[in-house]
C-alpha cells in the first residue's frame, strides 16, 4: 500500500482532536468509536491466530485507555513514521502467492495487515496496554478493505496508518470504520457504528 498522504501535523496536545480531514464533513465528530455488537473475526486475523497463538490469548478484565501526554504522542508519531518506512508495500498474492495472509513483516516487506501487526507488536513490547491497540478494519476511499491500528487514549481514538502518514483522529480519515478487536480480547472482534456523513464518496456500497 502506498502512502497517499504525506503531510504531518504536529498538534498541542490539548487540540488533538480538533483536527479535520479534507475528505470528511463532521461538525461535531465523536472522539470515541460507536461499538456494536460481536462480529466475526476477519478471515486473515483467524488464520493469524491459529499461527500465533501467543499474540491471540492477550485479555483483560478491565480495559483502559492511555493518556495521551505530549512524550506519548511523540513516541506514536515516530513509531509510525519509523515502520511506514522501513516496510516495503508488496502484496500478499506477490509474497506469498495468497490473498489476505496476514504475518508479521518478512524481509520488511508486506501490506497493510503486516504495518498494522508491527505497529502494534512494537508498541506492546514499549509497555503501552495492550486493550489501547487494537487492529481496525476500514473500507478505504476505493471501497476495498484496508487494516489501520486504533490506539485508545483520554483523548480519543487515534489511527496508525500506512497508507497516510498523519497520526489521526479516527473521524478525521476518509474511511469507513467496520470493526475493530476488542479491548478485552484479541482474539475476539467487535463491530462499529460508523454514521459519519461523508463529502466526497468515500463511503460507497455499504453492505
Amino acid at each position: 500500500m502506498k502512502l497517499l498522504k504525506t503531510i504531518q501535523y504536529w498538534p498541542a496536545i490539548a487540540g488533538i482532536m480538533m483536527f479535520t480531514y479534507a475528505g470528511t464533513a463532521n461538525a461535531d465528530p465523536v472522539r470515541y468509536m460507536a461499538m456494536s455488537k460481536s462480529v466475526k473475526a476477519p478471515i486473515g486475523h483467524v488464520q493469524f491466530c491459529r499461527e500465533n497463538r501467543k499474540a491471540c490469548t492477550l485479555q483483560t478484565a478491565k480495559p483502559v485507555v492511555v493518556k495521551l501526554t505530549e512524550a506519548r504522542w511523540n513516541e506514536l508519531v515516530a513509531l509510525n513514521d519509523a515502520i511506514n518506512k522501513r516496510i516495503r508495500p508488496v502484496t500478499d498474492m506477490e509474497l506469498y502467492g495468497r490473498e489476505e495472509y496476514w504475518t508479521y513483516p518478512v524481509g520488511n516487506a508486506g501490506d497493510c495487515e503486516e504495518y498494522v501487526l508491527e505497529k502494534q507488536r512494537a508498541l506492546l513490547k514499549a509497555g503501552w496496554p495492550s486493550s489501547t491497540l487494537l487492529i481496525t478494519v476500514v473500507k478505504d476511499t476505493q471501497n476495498a478493505g484496508h487494516a489501520v491500528l486504533t490506539v485508545r487514549t483520554d483523548q480519543g481514538d487515534i489511527v496508525l496508518d500506512n497508507q497516510i502518514a498523519a497520526v489521526l483522529p479516527w473521524y478525521s480519515t476518509p474511511y469507513r470504520f467496520v470493526k475493530r478487536q476488542s479491548p478485552k480480547n484479541y482474539a475476539k472482534w467487535t463491530g462499529i457504528s460508523d454514521t459519519r456523513v461523508a463529502a466526497v464518496g468515500a463511503v460507497r456500497a455499504l453492505n
